[in-house]
């Protein structure tokens, strides 16, 4: 992290005891950037002395403030919504350390700490499964009406390949590993969820005799289909649609393509 400039902020001047070893640091006014860190850093250390546990909440407006817990060695753990302290209701960002924390001279403590605020970005694995033809397999969902490519989000620490071969196994009862990536698309944000990137891996060529041995897991999938470019148009989203499209073309090219919302960049 660099020198921050000096910015009206909030500068701490008091802890309190909320809960079985849990302090929160309550917050003064100093215009001094490096002066409000410096107190903040050093009412952590002392809170710490009596608590396991010390946190303090930022208004999620206050980007400022928000610098100057992190720069104090806390960790960003996520917004409380609609929280009231003070007579305001508002949503606040909570941060945090704890007494066996690492420090932030380590390593591996200054590594957690830009984990806890550095962007996160969703990532969603599909499959492309054809059949002899050249058709593509693609699902019905139970939450939605249009079709779509096999697949799902990525857990946390999971391999976007292994993960794709897991949502097929569990979605449609196939075993199938995942071959080549064939397509990286960026997914802007849409109707209440995030920006994601979805990977598409090759599923290779099989019988249309695959789908016998689809066991649909009934609560996410209500059909699957090898379907031609007509059909799938008919039954995709435009953007699924172009997804499709675009790692059918990347396969075809042999070699991995990027797209945003199914269209090359």
């Amino acid at each position: 992290m660099t020198d921050e400039p000096t910015s009206p902020t909030v500068a701490p001047t008091e802890s309190e005891t909320v809960g079985e070893g849990v302090a929160r640091v309550h917050a003064g006014s100093d215009p001094d950037f490096r002066s409000a860190v410096a107190a903040l850093t050093a009412l952590v250390e002392a809170a710490l002395d009596a608590h396991h546990r010390v946190e303090t909440l930022v208004d999620v407006a206050d980007e400022h403030g928000q610098r100057v817990a992190t720069w104090s060695g806390l960790r960003r753990e996520g917004v409380l919504r609609g929280v009231t302290l003070d007579g305001a209701t508002a949503d606040r960002v909570v941060y945090s350390r704890l007494a066996d924390d690492p420090p932030v001279s380590d390593p591996q403590g200054f590594r957690s700490l830009l984990n806890s605020f550095l962007p996160r970005k969703r990532a969603i694995s599909q499959m492309l499964l054809r059949d002899g033809d050249g058709r593509v397999l693609l699902c019905q969902l139970t939450y939605k009406q249009d079709w779509d490519l096999p697949g799902g989000v990525v857990e946390v620490g999971e391999s976007p390949q292994l993960a794709v071969s897991r949502e097929v196994e569990e979605e449609l009862g196939l075993a199938v590993p995942a071959g080549d990536l064939l397509l990286t698309d960026w997914l802007p944000p849409w109707g209440g969820w995030d920006d994601a990137l979805c990977l598409v891996f090759d599923g290779g060529v099989h019988e249309a005799t695959l789908l016998d041995r689809v066991v649909r897991q009934e609560r996410e999938i209500r059909q699957v289909a090898f379907l031609t470019p007509d059909q799938l148009a008919d039954r995709a989203a435009d953007f699924t649609a172009r997804r499709v499209q675009a790692a059918v073309d990347a396969l075809a090219k042999d070699r991995p393509a990027y797209a945003e919302s199914g269209r090359p960049a």
